[in-house]
């Protein structure tokens, strides 16, 4: 952004309020005269559109030292505190909510027991609910609510904001979901599918990082791709679902896909809970499953170690193609993070080339429990802040007064 404004042309038109303000929430600019100095704007340019984002509350400004002596300079800085995002991550049996505020930090979080099989009206419905009270709970305004992300599984048109038609997900198939917010709350609603949202919420915690490989393992099992420093979605945004590739030598087990043998269907934590349910178990959730590897089950441990390996056969060819540096593990059955990556690792690094295992590393995700809601946000956020969007709300706020 900065480049672009300093290489502006001088026939090229002045920078807006929205660009002025990508420069000082990237940190690039802290001065007025700073501002002056990259986009070439005059003084009085440079004053109404500052004032109009002080107005928006996007930026503050604080009285600072000068540098070398003289009439202290006031300097702009990014505002976090201008307002909240509220973030939905749709699972199959949880979803996680937050408020966060503008950098993407979470204000409040809450979780809620909703099968999404109950199907998208009542379960949008209960998220609003929620989310309502959750800004109560963080002291925040709804009027201050400047956008929404929200996550569901499967394959999704990111355009229209619903799925594309997902087995886990009956009766979601084409089914808009930001109207069924904008019943609640008149904001921008970005959708995006569960995984991709951790991983742009990982590549956020993973500066320096330009290739990713994100893996879900919760009820369902799921995976993101970042190369070359970008998300890739695919060409019908099915890029990452890894869940239902079959594997060799299974049992001949269908899945609800409607193939055999899917990874998802012989080692998700819904395959754990069947089989340590037919093992005598009393399990009905991934995180029943977690707690009895914590506790010590041998059969359970035994299960979720094959269950890594099972998973561990897709990545390493996934590994082979993409050769990432990280691949990071995230989804409810983390919380049996020792024997479950333990058999991922033994099969990708036996069965992936040695030049891209060599330096590869396989670790919990940095945030674990929050990168769903996290992702979420920042999804949301690098809409309603872009600087086309903040001039729309600027200009907005200009027809109303």
């Amino acid at each position: 952004m900065t480049g672009a404004l300093r290489g502006r042309r001088p026939t090229a038109a002045p920078a807006t309020a929205g660009e002025v303000f990508a420069l000082i929430r990237q940190g690039a600019v802290a001065t007025r005269t700073e501002i002056g100095r990259a986009t070439g704007l005059s003084r009085t340019a440079v004053a109404a559109r500052v004032d109009r984002l002080l107005a928006e509350g996007l930026v503050s400004e604080v009285q600072g030292g000068a540098v070398t002596g003289g009439r202290p300079a006031a300097r702009l800085a990014f505002h976090a505190g201008g307002g909240t995002v509220l973030a939905a991550s749709v699972g199959v049996s949880r979803t996680s909510l937050a408020v966060c505020d503008l950098t993407g930090a979470v204000l409040a979080q809450d979780s809620l027991r909703i099968r999404a099989r109950s199907g998208p009206e009542p379960v949008m419905r209960a998220v609003a609910d929620r989310l309502g009270g959750l800004l109560a709970e963080a002291g925040a305004d709804r009027a201050g609510v400047r956008g929404i992300g929200l996550s569901i599984p499967g394959t999704v048109d990111s355009t229209a904001g619903c799925s594309i038609g997902v087995p886990v997900l009956p009766g979601w198939a084409e089914v808009k979901l930001p109207p069924l917010l904008h019943e609640h709350f008149a904001v921008p609603v970005r959708v995006d599918n569960d995984v991709n949202v951790m991983a742009i919420a990982e590549q956020h915690a993973h500066p320096g990082i330009d290739d990713l490989l994100v893996l879900k393992v919760s009820t369902g099992i799921g995976a993101a791709v970042v190369s070359g420093g970008v998300l890739q979605r695919g060409a019908r945004g099915s890029a990452g679902e890894i869940g239902h590739t079959q594997v060799a030598n299974g049992p001949g087990m269908p899945c609800h896909c409607g193939n055999v043998d899917c990874i998802e269907i012989l080692a998700s934590g819904s395959a754990l809970i069947r089989d340590l349910v037919v093992r005598g178990r009393a399990v009905d959730t991934v995180s029943d499953v977690v707690d009895l590897v914590r506790a010590g089950d041998a059969e359970a441990v035994t299960l979720v170690r094959e269950a890594g390996r099972r998973i561990g056969e897709v990545l390493a060819a996934a590994v082979n193609l993409l050769n990432p540096a990280v691949i990071t593990v995230g989804g409810d059955l983390v919380g049996a993070y020792e024997p479950l990556v333990a058999g991922i690792r033994e099969s990708v690094f036996k069965r992936a080339v040695a030049t891209a295992t060599q330096s590869l590393r396989v670790e919990p995700g940095a945030l674990v429990g929050r990168s769903g809601v996290t992702g979420c946000a920042i999804l949301v956020l690098d809409r309603v802040l872009s600087p086309g969007a903040v001039d729309e709300i600027l200009a907005a706020r200009d027809l109303v007064l």
